[in-house]
């Protein structure tokens, strides 16, 4: 199965559908089913500054180091100056929950769902094949 490693608290974001376009600085050809994997370090946490993200933050548990739910990724679009005007109009809360920027890319997320129970898993960088979920 196909898995992308994602720093806290956005893991946990996708999982409860607050999150669906996850921004990333490099694309993917890959589409389909993919399972959603929160990060281990709690470093990351340090640097958040939104108000927005923090009091959202509040609402949830986070889930490090662990395999948390799955979704299909249906596109991934490179970032234009039109995208993102248009994220940040129509989609005010998730254009606060993700990095958008020119040149970057949006990987959109589709039928996200929650896994239970959740499994514990390394993770690794790029997109990573966990053998023990097929």
């Amino acid at each position: 199965m196909k898995v992308l490693t994602i720093k806290e608290p956005y893991a946990t974001f996708i999982m409860n559908n607050l999150k669906q376009i996850e921004t990333r600085s490099w694309k993917t050809n890959y589409r389909g089913e993919i399972y959603i994997h929160a990060g281990k370090s709690k470093q990351f946490i340090k640097n958040i500054h939104s108000e927005k993200v923090i009091s959202l933050m509040n609402k949830y548990d986070m889930n490090y180091g662990k395999i948390i739910c799955k979704a299909k990724l249906v596109d991934c679009v490179y970032m234009t100056e039109e995208f993102i005007n248009k994220i940040k109009k129509e989609k005010t809360e998730e254009f606060e929950l993700g990095i958008y920027q020119v040149g970057r890319y949006a990987w959109i997320l589709k039928d996200i769902e929650k896994i239970n129970p959740s499994i514990e898993a390394k993770g690794k960088l790029n997109i990573w094949t966990y053998n023990e979920l097929t």
